[in-house]
């Protein structure tokens, strides 16, 4: 029932002309024939008189309602606010109060009405009492609102209703019964819009109502021995939306969603049309308490991300994790380029230390992002997203010239040691998307360093299909005197007869060949693998015979360094010799004869 309040209407005027009539007996006649339904009521609140169509509203006779209260005919005192308005127009208190009724008479007929009480005139005690049918009215706001509220396609609650019953859910006082919990079953029909367009969107209507009959069935089905039965709605599009109030862990959730892809598992037979499809699901389970809709909907959102990428035809859960994870990914991704002008980005120096002699020759350059919020973060934190949005071109420029620089600076301030070579990390998209020929070119004349002390360092797969533009630039650094180096290798292609046709002259062997060595003694080995020990051999006596030197990476014990030293290997690379360190750790190891082994 409602108390809500509502204008005056003309009849209520009608009403107090007719009590104001100085004729007792028109007033009596007036009162008597008016169609308006009508009763007065004394300061007490008990009815001493009501007309003919206020005996007919209620279904009963007039004269019988002389003597009862009004409040309890009209139901006044159910809610708190109503009955004060009422027993303050009683009192005098107020000139006027009205409100909307839910009444039901003694032949079971239920209608609305709208009660407006009034002060009678010449301040005689009591009041004026009228109500209206409005059972039309409010049956036809109903059928309104219900087409507001739901799909036509699909007849289902649309995505105004979802959010209308979500709110509620979420707002609502924790009862007793209840588990505090909240569930959401977010589906997605995969490859839904081919159906529209190959067979028009009357086949795809029809589809869609079809799902949305299935779907209505699970939640049924899920809700024979629940008090409150799963709400099904179509948010738009092909999407839908199963919500589970009071839910009660992930594992309901996930029966949901499991029965949700059986149901459209079976064929629809749509006007001779037999058509199959499949779902996605994001599901959310979680306490109400410190949930809002958008919160829940964005992790719903997410997690049909997830369940897109996953492969399809399934439902995914929500991970925390996963989601802090992309979370971490976006705001990495929209504060790389101005993380570039702001220097939040240095370079770490790596040694590479000669196999038979054990001196540092060169050093590989390896970013790192100081970070204000997360710290400092390795390349495999950001270079894929720099390479996705095209600022790998700008920070690949940045690390060139600084590490260039430095190596400059290395060799001056040791003019009595042999220079160094600085190897740097180059990205395909920095050769298709920027002049590399031209940056190396400029960067080597600006700082004075020699061509042949820097090596470029592509990975095996985009070395291998070059061909184009890409091979042309590979072509014009080695010319130039740049070494080329191809990183990673062995995870790849492998093609060593293609290299004869490609300007490197540097393979640095994937670690994975490495760990998987044999060693006699060394009981730090594990699952060793005799056949690496053979690949690695074979590939450093094809690469000599076609003029390349070879890097180990990964080099973590001496006994990997010997056996690498053995067979032939030129340089080797990893924490035995040093993790990444400053440029001046750098210049301390270049006073040494010798490297040191085991240096941190």
């Amino acid at each position: 029932m409602s108390g809500t309040s509502e204008g005056p209407t003309p009849a209520a005027d009608l009403d107090r002309s007719a009590v104001t009539d100085s004729d007792p007996s028109t007033y009596h006649r007036v009162f008597a024939a008016a169609p308006l339904s009508m009763a007065v009521v004394d300061p007490e609140g008990v009815v001493t008189g009501a007309n003919p169509a206020f005996g007919e509203l209620l279904g009963t006779d007039p004269e019988l309602l002389t003597g009862q209260l009004a409040a309890d005919l009209m139901d006044l005192a159910s809610d708190a606010r109503t009955w004060h308005a009422y027993r303050e127009v009683l009192r005098g208190g107020q000139t006027r109060m009205r409100c909307t009724r839910r009444l039901k008479r003694p032949d079971g007929h239920a209608l609305w009405v709208q009660v407006t009480v009034t002060p009678l005139a010449d301040r005689a005690p009591g009041v004026l009492l009228s109500a209206t049918d409005i059972s039309v009215h409010r049956e036809l706001q109903a059928q309104l609102r219900h087409l507001q509220m739901h799909d036509p396609v699909t007849r289902l609650p649309n995505r105004t209703l979802f959010f209308e019953r979500l709110t509620t859910a979420l707002e609502a006082e924790p009862s007793e019964s209840g588990t505090g919990r909240i569930g959401l079953c977010y589906l997605d029909l995969d490859g839904f819009k081919a159906v529209n367009d190959t067979l028009g969107h009357r086949i795809g209507d029809r589809l869609l109502a079809a799902v949305a009959e299935r779907l209505t069935g699970v939640a049924d089905e899920a809700g024979r021995t629940r008090a409150v039965t799963p709400l099904v709605a179509r948010l738009g599009g092909d999407e839908f939306a199963l919500l589970v109030e009071d839910s009660t862990g992930t594992e309901q959730l996930a029966d949901l969603a499991e029965s949700a892809l059986k149901s459209l598992e079976e064929p629809f037979d749509l006007a001779g049309q037999r058509l199959s499809l499949t779902a996605s699901i994001g599901v959310v389970e979680r306490r109400v308490a410190g949930t809002t809709a958008t919160g829940l909907m964005q992790a719903a959102d997410t997690t049909l991300y997830w369940a897109k990428a996953d492969g399809k035809a399934r439902w995914t859960l929500f991970d925390p994790e996963r989601n802090a994870h992309r979370m971490t990914r976006q705001a990495l991704s929209s504060t790389l380029r101005p993380a570039i002008e702001r220097d939040e980005f240095a370079l770490e120096y790596q040694p590479l230390v000669g196999m038979e002699d054990g001196r540092l020759s060169g050093v590989e350059a390896l970013i790192r992002w100081h970070h204000p919020q997360f710290g400092t973060l390795t390349p495999n934190r950001f270079i894929g997203l720099a390479e996705e949005d095209g600022s790998i071109v700008q920070l690949g420029r940045w690390a060139l010239a600084t590490a260039c620089r430095q190596a400059r600076r290395w060799q001056l301030d040791h003019p009595g040691e042999p220079p160094i070579f600085v190897s740097v990390n180059v990205a395909v998209r920095q050769v298709w998307d920027s002049d590399l020929v031209a940056d190396v070119a400029q960067i080597l004349a600006e700082t004075g360093l020699a061509p042949h002390l820097l090596q470029l360092e592509l990975t095996e797969s985009a070395v291998m299909g070059s061909s184009g533009r890409p091979l042309q630039a590979l072509q014009a650094l080695s010319d130039m005197g740049v070494r080329i180096a191809i990183d990673d290798f062995g995870t790849g292609y492998s093609n060593l007869a293609y290299l004869s046709r490609l300007p490197v002259s540097v393979l640095k062997l994937d670690g994975s060949f490495v760990r998987g060595f044999q060693y006699e003694g060394d009981k730090k080995a594990i699952a060793p693998n005799p056949a690496d020990e053979v690949i690695v051999e074979a590939m450093i006596q094809l690469a000599h015979r076609l003029g390349l030197t070879v890097t180990a990476e990964c080099v973590e014990t001496s006994a990997q360094a010997t056996r690498l030293r053995r067979i032939g290997c030129d340089t080797g690379q990893g924490w035995l010799y040093s993790r990444p360190v400053s440029p001046d750790r750098i210049s301390e190891l270049l006073g040494s004869q010798t490297y040191a082994v085991g240096n941190p």
